[in-house]
This record gives C-alpha cells, structure tokens and sequence, in this order.
C-alpha cells in the first residue's frame, strides 16, 4: 500500500472499455473464420506422435465413431482455426474444450450433487467467445448427430448463446466474492425445470450417484489371499503397468502427499498404495498417460486416486494466446498440472479437496479422485425441449465461470443486446460444425 493508492476499475469502466473494444473489433466480425491453410490431419498426427504408441489406434478408433465424438477430439485443430479468425482479443480464464459432454456432475465437499464444467486439460486464458464457440459448435454436431430438426437444433443453440449472455451480465453485476461462492447445485435447478427436463435429470442424478468410489473399487478390483485389492486388467481400457511405472506412480504418490494441503496429507497417512494399473479415459485424452491407483487401509477400506498427465493447453499452443505472467510463472515453477488445477478452482464452483499436482522425471501430472458421484447427461437420448433446457444450462455454467475474470465485465459491454453477438455466434457454429463434418470425413477416409 501506498499514499496514492487508487481503486480499481469500477463495473462502469469496465463496461465502457468493452464498448470501445467492439468499435474497434466489430461484433460481426466474430462470425468470421480464418482463410488460410488448414491441416487438421497434420495437428491430430502431431498430438499423435506424443501419445502411448499403442494407445493411438484406440484413439483414432474413438474419434471414428462419430461425427459427435470427431468432435470431442479436436480441440487443438479448433484452437487453431480459432487463432487465425477475428477475435475479441477480452481474454477471460477459460475451460478450452467447453463441449455439451464437458459439462456434469459431481459431489461437493459436503456430498451434495453439483453441475458445473468437469474437465480442464486444456483450460487457459483465452478470448472470452472462444469457449461459447466450442459449445455452441457442440450443441449443432450433438443436435445433428441425435437426428433432430433443424428448426429444434437452431432453437437450442440460440437458447444457449442467450443464457450465456444473460448468466454473464447477472453474474458481473454481483460482488466478486457473491460471484466466487455461487454454484449450482442439482436440487435448486430442479426446482425451475419443466417436466420432461426434470425427468431427465433425475436419470442422470441417479447414475452419478451410484458412480462412488466405492463401487468402483468393487467393479475394478478383488481380493488376492491376503486381502490386498488388485485391479482386474480388461486391456486397453485398463492393463497393467512395468516395474518402471510402478515406480513412478509410487513416487508421484509420496510427492502429492508432501505437496497437498495438511488435512489431505493427514488423510492419507491412513492409506498405502495396493496396485496401480493404466487408465485409458475420454476420446481426445486417449494416449496420455493416465492411471489409477487403489489405495487401502488397515481394515481394507479403499480409495482410488486418479494420476493423469498434463501437457501444454491448446489455447496457448495452437491458439497461440499469450498467457498472463502470474500463470506462466506458476507453470515454471511446478508445471503444467498446476495449470490444470489452479484453473479448475478458478472455473469450478466447488472442487475436489484432493486436487493436486506434481512433475517426476520430466512429466507433468495432475491427481483427482475417481468416480465421487461423477456422471453427465446423455444428450443424444434427450427430447428435443430438455435438450434445449441442457443447452442452457451448460452456457449459464459457463457464464458463471467466466465472470470469476475481471474482463468478463468488459465481455458484457462488448456483448451490448446480445442481438449482433447472437447472430455472429450462431453463423460461426454453423459453418464451424459443417467444416468439422469434412474434417470428419476427410480422417475416416485417411484411418485405416
């Protein structure tokens, strides 16, 4: 502190350099995409090539499947194609792979169900449009993919654009702490649903419930003679893992105990490691390194812990963003799991209390529990109205998540009505999602 200490910018400001911005960089110009080159073959063989060799055909395998799931994994040809168009240069802490599958639920600390976003490899700063792009990309492919109209495809992914906007500009008008504590938990939303989305919630509450720890642990795992739980191995989704990894895994373990928070590291005193075994997770994460590893007490109790690893974001590397200096030194310093972890509690409502993150042997990784109530909606089995309402629901989540950034008030004064920016939003989704369906194909063709 000093004697000419001076406020920070009020909401006021805030929304009048945002004005200036859109004089400068025009709404419409959001609508366009980038003319030169693109290889999105040549990306997706360049992630490739740094992924577990024999995980890659299971990878390419995943992201045939569909036009839906081609989608899922391309967040780096987007994030390329992204850095070449028109952008409102307002850069905001974003998820980077903001699809409608990214969204979910989770138990809080206090075991109650939320929905929020639920993955962060790519998370990074970026301009604030960047994610409702990829979302509302999501919600046409997931709209087509499901054989819906286009009239009601359209209607949800206006629906979307518009709940971002308006959770945006309710959230920038709360305190930054009233912003910082607000989540969105299962039961209040209930409240405020028509039926049929109601009905679909409760399925998926249902399933997420039962996808605790525990019965995974029972699903994954059995006894030897002594007690002691192993994996049961179902290659390639999971298969053992060389006395080198063992190694590793063990290591990482004892590092995450001295770097968590002390009641975590209490916690865990509890525990020792009983098996390891390497988890192939997601589509477009396939070929990282991933494991599980079981740990168990003295009167078998279990908990499974999820090492996985971090790589650099997308955003930064083929987006091409220049990331704020407080996040470079923080990836310095501890690597890229620290990226992941600290915009997870960034984005996230309420997070895991078992978040951690450590680097061994030149690798950067990031620790979360598996399966504690984690589950999402299927929104291909969704009718066209709950649909529409889950659309919502995914752009309110992420609104509430944006506006935890300064420049989010900024984004709303660029934003202005939300008529233009709706407009520019919806024409760059759709010709994105159509240039997805030729990459799509154009990869179908070139797999073997």
């Amino acid at each position: 502190m000093t004697d000419t200490w001076a406020a920070p910018p009020s909401r006021a400001e805030l929304l009048e350099r945002g004005r200036r911005v859109r004089r400068e960089r025009p709404r419409s110009g959001l609508a366009g995409r980038a003319t030169g080159e693109r290889d999105p073959l040549g990306i997706l063989a360049t992630q490739n090539a740094t992924r577990v060799p024999d995980l890659v055909p299971l990878r390419r395998e995943r992201m045939a499947a569909s036009p839906f799931a081609f989608f899922r994994g391309t967040a780096a040809l987007m994030a390329a194609d992204l850095a070449d168009a028109p952008h409102s240069g307002i850069l905001v802490a974003s998820c980077g792979d903001a699809h409608v599958s990214n969204f979910g639920f989770y138990a809080s600390p206090e075991r109650s169900l939320v929905f929020d976003l639920n993955d962060f490899d790519e998370a990074a700063a970026a301009p604030w449009e960047w994610d409702v792009k990829r979302l509302v990309t999501s919600v046409v492919i997931g709209g087509r993919a499901a054989g819906r109209s286009e009239a009601a495809t359209e209607e949800a992914a206006r629906a979307a654009i518009t709940s971002y906007v308006r959770g945006l500009r309710r959230g920038t008008k709360l305190s930054p702490t009233e912003r910082y504590f607000s989540h969105f938990t299962v039961a209040a939303s209930m409240a405020v649903l028509d039926d049929a989305s109601r009905q679909a919630i409760r399925r998926a509450v249902k399933q997420a419930e039962r996808r605790t720890g525990e019965r995974a642990v029972r699903r994954l795992t059995s006894p030897d003679a002594d007690g002691r739980l192993r994996f049961a191995h179902e290659p390639p989704a999971m298969g053992p893992v060389g006395e080198e990894t063992r190694d590793l895994v063990d290591g990482l373990v004892t590092e995450f105990r001295r770097t968590t928070s002390p009641d975590v590291a209490q916690l865990f005193e509890h525990y020792r490691v009983a098996d390891i075994a390497r988890r192939v997770v997601g589509v477009g994460s396939v070929g990282t390194r991933c494991y599980l590893v079981l740990l168990q007490d003295g009167d078998g109790n279990s908990l499974l812990m999820q090492p996985k690893e971090a790589g650099r974001s997308v955003l930064e590397e083929y987006g091409r963003i220049s990331q704020p200096e407080g996040l470079r030194e923080r990836v310095a310093s501890f690597g890229e799991g620290a990226r992941v972890v600290t915009m997870q509690k960034v984005l996230q409502g309420l997070s895991d209390p078992f978040l951690g993150h450590l680097r061994s042997r030149g690798s950067d990784y990031y620790v979360r529990q598996f399966h504690d109530m984690k589950g999402g909606v299927e929104v291909e089995q969704l009718d066209d109205a709950p649909y529409a309402t889950y659309a919502q629901a995914c752009a309110a989540t992420l609104a509430r998540a944006h506006s935890q950034s300064v420049a989010s008030t900024m984004a709303v004064g660029y934003i202005g009505d939300g008529e233009r920016i709706t407009e520019a939003l919806l024409a760059w989704s759709y010709a994105y999602a159509d240039a997805s369906l030729a990459d799509y194909e154009a990869f179908r063709a070139f797999t073997p």
